[in-house]
């Protein structure tokens, strides 16, 4: 009774923060009335929504410093790991940026989040709930990468710098530089964004006390990201090109306990990632009623090669053709409404070769439509739709057996299906509401899982590869979610899975085979709590909390944050686990700030056929930032993982017995970054909106596309 007391008693107070006084007289409220234009300007750290939650990247120096995977690594709720995956409240994520999916491989979006500047990134948005608008392949949920915008018209210039160590048993570096340039005439405008990363890494990993592998590896990483708009009238054509390009390489010893041999492997890597886009947008007088009209172009390749005891000649080839129309007006229904509509094609080529073999031929097209209503009455919000998707699914894959080579077709996926949702919120009042949720959803095995070559390094324990037999996985999802002035929030989703895809490692004799399998039934449930606890609710009498009109991004508290998920499985007995995470912001003299973050997930739990046996992406951080020159220069200095203690210690289960697997990567780590931006000599110069990548939800109605995995 005393804790319930106390939650709802924290619950109280930030109910209370909220509010403003009404008992100030006019003249106060006359002389304040520029500082609240002030705080309405600035950004919030986390901002929820009824279908998403947003995080702000760019003034948040423990997200910014760094990689983009470490900034996304800290967001609460979000856990990313060689098990689990990338997974936000118990559901899966797909990765977009700026409202269009990534188009690459598993493997290659690791590389590419880990080359990616963090403050190079404006914001996050985790979709939660996607509606008819998104494609029916969005899955749980959608993880959208918003990039930094650029700073005036005119000529401008921002410039992103940092630089980072470990220091295991070598010393080992990673830097990033970018430069990100913003100019408008009365023609056109244009912005580019250029940069590069370089990262050296160690990973330390074990399996079932056969083999032990040593793997030092460097990577480099060059990006440009561009934009041009041209002002047609009342209407807008936007071109983007944007090309990504990684490259790296890594010397892998391995120790083969059985025999006591040592073994050496060289890899090498590249890829090539290129995207042409073009957008039309209608204006009307009606600034709520939008047409769009998008085109876009993807083509991506890849090369993997081994040499030393095993050889590997592996590459891929991956195209995508797109193009979608959105429209979408408001509507008189009941108090006020909204109808949106749109259509999609989509078609992804894809081929990989092993040699010059080409042992997978894979082609996917959809065809889909959508409509979607919104409705408002009094304190109620409603959303009702459906997307209709067809499905053309085929393939060749050939191999080699006993010398001999045979080619047989994928398994056909040649359906028509109906993706309903709908959603009702209800209002309790300002910033709190209670949010049930229904949708059906299908996710396509990415290209990754079906590549025969789907594998980064083989030995002689050790085989790993893709299965091109992979059926799609449908998805019933409903959730209940009470939320709570952007920061604390109470919810539980449950899903009824068809046809799970799901890793699976097993021994025969000594090898240890890696392999994606499917389930052909299984039932999540996901628990999540999210709540502030500010540090002046134990300090200030609670008669005068309720005066204050609190920002919580400018105040000390601490951000507690727990997760628990368990999944029924057909064929074995699993136990949930439970995801911690906890988060400190203290604002110290001189306006210098110091976050400490923490996150653990305890031993115990089940993630499918894995077992948890040591606590596993634990982690503790801190991160200190100043800014200097009219908020113009921003310098954090910050450490990563301080006690060394993120490892990845797990049991597979299989029919076959238990297959023990350890990894450690060189997670203590310190560093320091630089963020400058150049002012412009204009004074009349005005924000310019970001049009590198742009297009999200909520700009263009449906921005977001068809996955390309």
């Amino acid at each position: 009774m005393k804790k319930t007391l106390f939650t709802l008693s924290i619950l109280g107070s930030i109910l209370g923060f909220s509010q403003e006084t009404k008992d100030n007289n006019d003249s106060k409220l006359k002389e304040k009335e520029i500082e609240s234009v002030v705080i309405t300007k600035t950004k919030k750290a986390v901002e929820q929504k009824a279908d998403r939650t947003i995080f702000d990247f760019s003034e948040q120096p423990s997200l910014n410093s760094g990689s983009l995977m470490e900034g996304v690594k800290k967001l609460p709720g979000l856990v990313v790991s060689d098990m689990v995956g990338m997974m936000y409240q118990g559901k899966p994520l797909d990765v977009y940026m700026d409202g269009r999916p990534l188009n690459i491989s598993s493997n290659e979006l690791n590389a590419f989040l880990e080359g990616m500047p963090a403050n190079s990134v404006e914001r996050i948005e985790i979709i939660t709930q996607p509606g008819a608008e998104f494609p029916a392949t969005s899955g749980g949920a959608i993880l959208n990468i918003i990039t930094s915008k650029s700073a005036k018209n005119y000529l401008t210039a921002v410039y992103n710098g940092g630089y980072r160590f470990s220091s295991y048993d070598k010393y080992r570096s990673r830097f990033n530089n970018s430069i990100a340039l913003n100019s408008r005439n009365k023609w056109f405008g244009w912005q580019v964004n250029l940069g590069q990363y370089y990262r050296e890494s160690l990973s330390l990993s074990e399996l079932d006390a056969l083999t032990r592998n040593h793997s030092n590896s460097l990577g480099r990483t060059y990006y440009m990201n561009s934009a041009f708009t041209f002002e047609l009238g009342k209407d807008r054509l936007l071109l983007n090109y944007d090309i990504n390009h990684n490259n790296g390489n890594a010397d892998v010893t391995s120790d083969n306990f059985l025999n006591n041999t040592s073994t050496s492997n060289f890899t090498n890597n590249n890829g090539l990632r290129q995207e042409v886009a073009a957008t039309y947008q209608k204006k009307f007088e009606d600034k709520n009623k939008k047409l769009d009209f998008k085109a876009i172009y993807t083509n991506s390749n890849s090369e993997f090669n081994q040499f030393g005891a095993q050889s590997l000649n592996n590459s891929s080839l991956f195209n995508l053709y797109n193009f979608r129309i959105d429209y979408s007006q408001p509507l008189k229904i009941l108090d006020e409404g909204k109808m949106s509509f749109g259509g999609l094609y989509d078609q992804q080529n894809f081929e990989t070769k092993n040699g010059s073999l080409i042992n997978l031929d894979y082609t996917r097209q959809t065809t889909s439509a959508y409509m979607e209503f919104q409705a408002t009455l009094k304190k109620f919000d409603f959303i009702a739709g459906a997307r209709a998707e067809n499905y053309d699914i085929t393939g060749i894959t050939r191999f080699h057996d006993k010398g001999i080579l045979k080619e047989s077709n994928l398994n056909p996926f040649k359906k028509f299906k109906v993706f309903p949702n709908a959603s009702v919120q209800y209002n309790v009042m300002k910033q709190l509401f209670v949010n049930v949720n229904y949708n059906k959803k299908i996710t396509l095995p990415s290209v990754s899982l079906l590549n025969p070559n789907n594998n980064t390094l083989i030995t002689e324990t050790v085989t790993s590869s893709g299965n091109p037999n992979l059926q799609p996985t449908i998805f019933d999802n409903a959730e209940i979610k009470i939320s709570a002035f952007d920061y604390a929030y109470i919810g539980y989703n449950t899903s009824w899975v068809k046809d799970q895809i799901v890793q699976k490692v097993s021994r025969e004799n000594n090898v240890i085979k890696n392999e994606q399998v499917q389930v052909n039934s299984i039932r999540t449930h996901n628990f999540n709590f999210g709540m502030p606890i500010p540090f002046m609710l134990f300090t200030t009498p609670f008669s005068e909390l309720m005066k204050f009109n609190v920002n919580p991004d400018k105040m000390n508290l601490l951000y507690v944050y727990t997760g628990y998920q368990v999944q029924e499985m057909p064929d074995i007995k699993t136990k949930g686990f439970w995801i911690f995470s906890l988060m400190g912001q203290f604002i110290l003299p001189k306006d210098i700030r110091l976050q400490a973050n923490y996150n653990v997930i305890p031993k115990g739990g089940n993630f499918y056929y894995f077992q948890i046996e040591k606590p596993l992406n634990n982690a503790f951080d801190l991160t200190i930032s100043k800014k200097f020159m009219a908020d113009r220069l921003n310098l954090s200095l910050y450490a990563r993982d301080i006690f060394n203690q993120n490892k990845s210690v797990i049991v597979a289960n299989s029919l076959d017995g238990k297959v023990f697997t350890s990894n450690k990567f060189d997670s203590r780590s310190f560093g320091i970054t630089v963020n400058y931006k150049i002012p412009t000599k204009n004074k009349l110069a005005k924000e310019d909106p970001n049009m590198i990548k742009t297009t999200n939800q909520s700009d263009s109605n449906g921005g977001i596309l068809q996955q390309g995995q």
